[in-house]
């Protein structure tokens, strides 16, 4: 069973969005480069098993801060999965769509996104 593991919040001013989740609920923000000018915000909304990089509260969730782009406007919930492969093909015998390929993120995992049978966007995750 995938559970959700993960949520990403699109925003169109990084700067104002960190300090209003920041003040408002308290939350770690952490900046990440990956690549090409493009910043990940790591959200941390429960304390996290620093081995591990999980939750170590049961059902507690972390997230991101993403820039906002016409694929992801809104706010975006991700699963995990055992192989992202294998989980867009059932994705697309379903009827959904692809949004993003798997796109491996170097020492922690690899991530997709899929549009569902009813038009939301959901994101993937496949941990190594």
């Amino acid at each position: 069973m995938g559970k959700v593991v993960h949520f990403e919040i699109p925003v169109d001013d990084p700067a104002r969005a960190k300090e209003f989740y920041r003040s408002a609920f308290d939350w770690q923000l952490d900046d990440q480069d990956m690549g090409g000018g493009n910043i990940y915000t790591t959200v941390t909304t429960t304390p996290i098993d620093e081995q591990s990089r999980l939750p170590t509260e049961p059902g507690a969730i972390n997230g991101g801060l993403m820039q906002r782009t016409p694929e992801t406007p809104v706010p975006v919930i991700t699963i995990g999965v055992d192989g992202i492969d294998d989980a867009l093909k059932k994705v697309e015998a379903g009827g959904g769509s692809i949004v993003q390929p798997r796109t491996e993120i170097s020492g922690q995992g690899a991530f997709a996104y899929f549009k569902d049978s009813e038009g939301n966007v959901v994101g993937l995750w496949e941990t190594i």
